[in-house]
């Protein structure tokens, strides 16, 4: 809402940043004008905006330069101003530039405001812009306002085009909405590699594995286009998932002869990693790990935390001492989980206080760190000093924290954490009957009779029932002549 006097009080002290605002204002400069303070580019009278060196040659590509390099939110509010100022924003490519540089600052309602003002200016988007608008709407969960966008795409003649078809059939994935995504890729017969990436790694990342499986098998029947990295590294997740050692062998062979410089880039290097590590290979990761000309974290993230998972802890944390990377929030549960697979206590705090101090660069601590932590304490036997720790968190403690802590004290018999562990687990999960029975056998370690009891009429009366369990059976997919499995 634009207070009453905005005009008369606000405008004079603008135009010191703002020097080419014209006078008197009238109704075709105001909208720019609330443009330019939606998009947080007015922050006090001070005119830094003419502090910028300016390139008279060519205004346009010293903007275009200035965009591309601006790593710094208040510099990229200095650099807006200029772009207003130079009066650039007549062509959607400057549009798509301020809009991609707001996002890549982790700033996309900045840039989904901007996409907004960029159609009440009069520019048209190009097949460019509505991408950008569609990360920032689905990379701040806005899934709403995805489905206007799909409208917008179709009037203006974008919605098969291979960048905005990917982006919506993100935003629709991204929302749990699977069938307007494949009814949207399904409608398009001239689908190209991106629609077939998004499609397949927005499967994989909702635990759809078997559909991300078969939709890369059409892929590959259709003979018309050939997978990329980012195909195969989505299906290598999707395979990790799955821990079928016989597909990932063959997904890890197929990815040889996708790529063209007959070396594996870091990404799909990564990928192939945490498959093998998943499917209980840690030896093919290992090797894996050690054939890399070029690793970055997330190369190290995954070996140290797949031969932490599967019990190959001091392993681990050598890998850890040799990382010649600075290590992020993932690394750093990484060690942690190593450390209470290998019961190393000591080391594991001495880890966890540090990133709690801040003595780690860059990370901070998270959810994922305390609980780590609460697990390594609680099965030790440690129970009382796990709960301290839960109880320390900054948030709320998730069901998986409290679960682990509940597993704790069914171990080693504490019954007055174990109740409390178990009332903040029902209010999580309410239907969960384990909790019933995990409590129960805790009262029956301690010969609490009358408690079990007690229990399992709770849980005889409770509308709560038994989780089915499931199993995935082999599923061949035939694909180019060769048998694949999922």
């Amino acid at each position: 809402m634009i207070p009453p006097n905005f005009y008369s009080q606000t405008v004079p002290k603008m135009r010191y940043c703002f020097p080419a605002l014209p006078s008197p204002l009238n109704s075709k400069t105001k909208g720019p004008l609330l443009l330019h303070l939606r998009s947080f580019t007015i922050f006090s009278p001070p005119p830094y905006a003419t502090h910028l060196p300016q390139s008279a040659a060519n205004p346009a590509a010293d903007a275009a330069f200035r965009l591309h390099s601006c790593s710094d939110p208040s510099l990229l509010a200095q650099i807006h101003a200029l772009v207003l100022r130079r009066n650039l924003l007549c062509l959607p490519f400057h549009w798509n530039s301020l809009m991609r540089c707001y996002l890549r600052l982790s700033m996309p309602a900045a840039a989904f405001l901007l996409f907004i003002h960029m159609f009440r200016a009069g520019a048209t988007p190009d097949r460019y812009s509505l991408p950008i608008a569609l990360k920032a709407a689905f990379t701040s969960f806005a899934f709403s306002i995805g489905r206007q966008l799909h409208s917008v795409a179709v009037k203006c003649g974008l919605s098969c085009h291979e960048f905005s078809e990917s982006g919506l059939i993100s935003v629709y994935a991204k929302a749990g909405e699977f069938a307007p995504a494949q009814q949207l890729f399904d409608e398009n017969p001239n689908r190209k590699l991106g629609s077939w990436n998004a499609l397949i790694s927005s499967y994989t990342q909702a635990g759809l594995c078997i559909d991300a499986i078969h939709l890369f098998a059409a892929l590959r029947r259709g003979g018309e286009l050939l997978p990329d990295e980012m195909t195969m590294a989505s299906i290598a997740s999707a395979c990790g998932s799955l821990g079928d050692i016989r597909l990932a062998e063959q997904i890890h062979r197929h990815s040889m002869h996708t790529s063209s410089s007959g070396h594996l880039d870091v990404m799909l290097s990564n990928s192939l990693i945490d498959m093998y590590a998943k499917c209980g290979r840690t030896d093919l990761a290992c090797n894996m790990f050690d054939e890399m000309p070029h690793r970055n974290v997330s190369s190290w993230t995954a070996i140290i935390m797949g031969l932490a998972t599967h019990g190959n802890a001091w392993r681990a944390m050598e890998l850890f001492r040799r990382m010649d990377v600075t290590p992020n929030h993932v690394t750093m549960v990484a060690v942690l989980c190593a450390c209470a697979h290998g019961g190393m206590v000591e080391e594991g705090m001495a880890h966890f206080e540090e990133i709690v101090e801040g003595r780690v660069k860059g990370v901070e601590a998270t959810p994922a760190h305390y609980g780590c932590v609460a697990d390594m304490l609680g099965k030790l036997g440690w129970v009382h000093e796990a709960a301290e720790i839960v109880e320390r968190m900054p948030w709320p403690a998730s069901a998986v924290v409290w679960g682990a802590l509940l597993g704790a004290c069914e171990k080693h018999g504490e019954v007055r954490i174990g109740e409390k562990a178990a009332a903040k687990l029902l209010e999580l999960e309410p239907w969960n009957d384990g909790v019933y029975v995990v409590l129960s056998n805790i009262y029956a370690g301690a010969g609490l009779w009358l408690e079990v009891e007690r229990v399992r009429r709770l849980m005889r009366n409770s509308s709560s029932g038994k989780i089915p369990g499931y199993s995935l059976p082999d599923v061949t997919v035939s694909m180019g002549g060769v048998n694949w499995l999922c």
